[in-house]
């Protein structure tokens, strides 16, 4: 049986909607939580490349930190993803879902909650192409245009972003229409003392 030459969206985003609670559980971070990421990291690539996880790389996701709990569930999560069929055996993949983890999800987790890759159609959507974008693998039937504009459109990180220049833009507003606001009561002040 030969592999699959791209994975389709539709069979990943349903893969996510049928993760198993434990992946859910929170991580251990800080003496507190249930899942060592790190072992969670270590059992994929064992399945990916068929080595073991690197202990510097295993030790990236043992933090301490709480805030680190959002971000190691998401690599919880996607570690349950790419446990795909099509996946499995692909050990030149290995470097990049590192980085995947370290850096992309690190982001993502910034401005998504963990849970809602499992829960919201959009997010799992989001979360399928980020990894397939990651990975350098375009989704069956899509061009790598197609691929980009697609995950562009569900992109919270820009989303965020463009939500926090328009709050910036209206307390900008707000503090020139307080400006231009006691401009003219201290004009109107100084006319009425003139007269």
């Amino acid at each position: 049986m030969s592999k699959k030459t791209a994975p389709q969206i539709e069979a990943l985003t349903h893969r996510l909607s049928q993760c198993p609670g434990v992946f859910l559980l929170p991580p251990k971070t800080g003496g507190t939580g249930t899942i060592d990421t790190g072992a969670v990291v270590s059992d994929l690539i064992l399945d990916i490349a068929t080595s073991f996880l690197k202990p510097k790389a295993y030790k990236q996701f043992n933090t301490n930190s709480a805030k680190d709990s959002n971000w190691k569930k998401m690599v919880q999560i996607a570690s349950w993803l790419l446990r795909d069929e099509f996946f499995i055996g692909r050990s030149e993949l290995t470097g990049r879902i590192l980085v995947l983890f370290g850096d992309r999800l690190r982001q993502l987790a910034t401005v998504v909650k963990a849970e809602d890759c499992v829960y919201e159609p959009a997010r799992r959507e989001e979360l399928v192409r980020v990894c397939l974008e990651v990975l350098k693998i375009n989704p069956f039937g899509e061009t790598k245009t197609q691929a980009a504009d697609r995950l562009q459109s569900l992109d919270s990180l820009e989303r965020a972003r463009v939500m926090l220049e328009a709050k910036k833009a209206e307390e900008h507003a707000r503090k020139v229409r307080e400006a231009m606001k006691r401009k003219k009561a201290k004009e109107a002040s100084a006319k009425v003392m003139r007269e």
